[in-house]
């Protein structure tokens, strides 16, 4: 039980050997000095948000705070290793609004040794999991640097949820891992907040996951973020490629931009030209045009499930189009693609410019404007067009014939295409 005499002598002793009168101490924490006056004469105590940067001003522990004593001659602890489990307690209760969820099938909230999700699915006479893990890559220290904390964990569920679409699934939860080196409250929500609104943008749901402070692995204000997905289908509609067949066509789902590839070499551009931090392409900074959310495609495909019009999808990511698309093509069969008909971004054009690039270098690093690749019947292709673009801007770059290279690239891209 907390003792408010104590930890009041404490708090006022720090705030002395630390040189501040109760005025300044209040006036770094944005409070008045009666609520200093308050915590020190053990009439109140100071509210758990406030006990991180209470603690830091006066160069203690949160725990030796809720002690009333410094505990450097105790021997070792967790907090000394720079882990303060009474924070960290703190976050955890705040992280349970996010995963507040109407999903009757996740049975148990925060708080249990691991996460229960209900799949009994009686619909699907042979439900199938997917499962996948992914993280964001070298974006997220270029999203910490500049801002971007939420729309990475965008960029991660996004990610997530394309690469088990291709199959057909349907999403249903996700685990989120966060490693730190130390937990700055504030960064922390912004994150559970972030990666708890992808899922609901993704119709799933953010079940569990583990925040794991590293001080001694991980420098402080480094967050590294993962997470894992469930999907489901049934085994009957899953879709892997292995009914595309010749004749077929080949149609791509455009991107935004980067997405989540590509960001080191983009990382090393920036550092040869700071100076194009600030350059404006179509109305939008570089960093902004950079940091445009991983696009989602989900909502635009679901619907086309189970219709039997698309033999395989290729959601395009590190090794590009080549690279991604050539995992669902049969042996026995090549996809052509017409690199003159892919419609290339603004940003692509601006890298491949500036950076020198080659054509061969930018089609192994970037999508260049292809975001997800599906395999249609030919005769159903308008069908699937129509459907896509009241999504996404949708068009055939390619066909299916016979032969023995997966991927052939024909034609050029126009890197000056207005």
């Amino acid at each position: 039980m907390l003792d408010s005499i104590k930890v009041g002598h404490f708090i006022m002793n720090k705030r002395k050997e630390a040189g501040l009168t109760q005025q300044q101490l209040a006036d770094k924490l944005n409070l008045s000095f009666q609520a200093v006056s308050k915590w020190e004469t053990g009439t109140a105590f100071p509210n758990v948000e406030i006990l991180t940067d209470l603690a830091a001003l006066l160069q203690v522990t949160v725990d030796e705070i809720l002690a009333g004593r410094d505990k450097e001659k105790e021997g070792l602890s967790y907090s000394k290793a720079g882990v303060d489990i009474a924070y960290t307690d703190s976050m955890k209760k705040e992280m349970a609004g996010y995963l507040e969820t109407k999903d009757e099938r996740v049975l148990n909230g925060l708080g249990p040794f691991a996460s229960l999700y209900d799949i009994h699915f009686p619909d699907m006479e042979h439900p199938v999991l997917v499962l996948k893990s992914e993280e964001p890559g070298s974006k997220q220290k270029l999203a910490m640097e500049y801002g971007y904390t939420e729309s990475i964990c965008h960029d991660m569920i996004n990610h997530l949820v394309n690469d088990i679409a291709v199959m057909g699934a349907k999403p249903l939860a996700v685990l989120d891992t966060i490693v730190c080196g130390n937990a700055e409250k504030d960064t922390i929500k912004t994150l559970i907040k972030g990666i708890s609104d992808a899922c609901r943008e993704n119709e799933c749901s953010l079940v569990g996951g583990e925040t794991s402070i590293q001080p001694l692995v991980v420098e402080g204000g480094v967050y590294v973020l993962t997470s894992s997905i469930a999907g489901i289908v049934g085994k009957d509609r899953i879709i892997d490629g292995s009914r595309i067949e010749e004749g077929d066509s080949v149609l791509n789902i455009a991107s935004n931009g980067l997405h989540t590839n590509g960001y080191s070499l983009v990382r090393l551009l920036m550092e040869r030209l700071p100076g194009i931090k600030l350059e404006r392409i179509e109305g939008m900074t570089f960093i902004e045009q950079i940091m445009k959310p991983h696009t989602t495609y989900y909502k635009a495909v679901k619907d086309l499930f189970g219709r039997e019009l698309i033999h395989g999808m290729a959601h395009i990511t590190g090794g590009g189009i080549e690279g991604n698309l050539c995992r669902i093509i049969p042996d026995g069969m090549t996809a052509k693609i017409d690199l003159s008909l892919i419609r290339t971004l603004k940003i692509f054009q601006y890298i491949k410019h500036m950076g020198n690039v080659s054509d061969e270098e930018m089609l192994r690093t970037f999508n260049c404007g292809v975001g997800f690749c599906l395999v249609v019947k030919e005769s159903e292709k308008e069908t699937v067009i129509r459907h896509i673009s009241r999504y996404y801007e949708c068009y055939e770059i390619g066909w299916i014939e016979k032969g023995s290279r997966k991927i052939q690239f024909v034609n050029s891209m126009d890197w000056n295409r207005k």
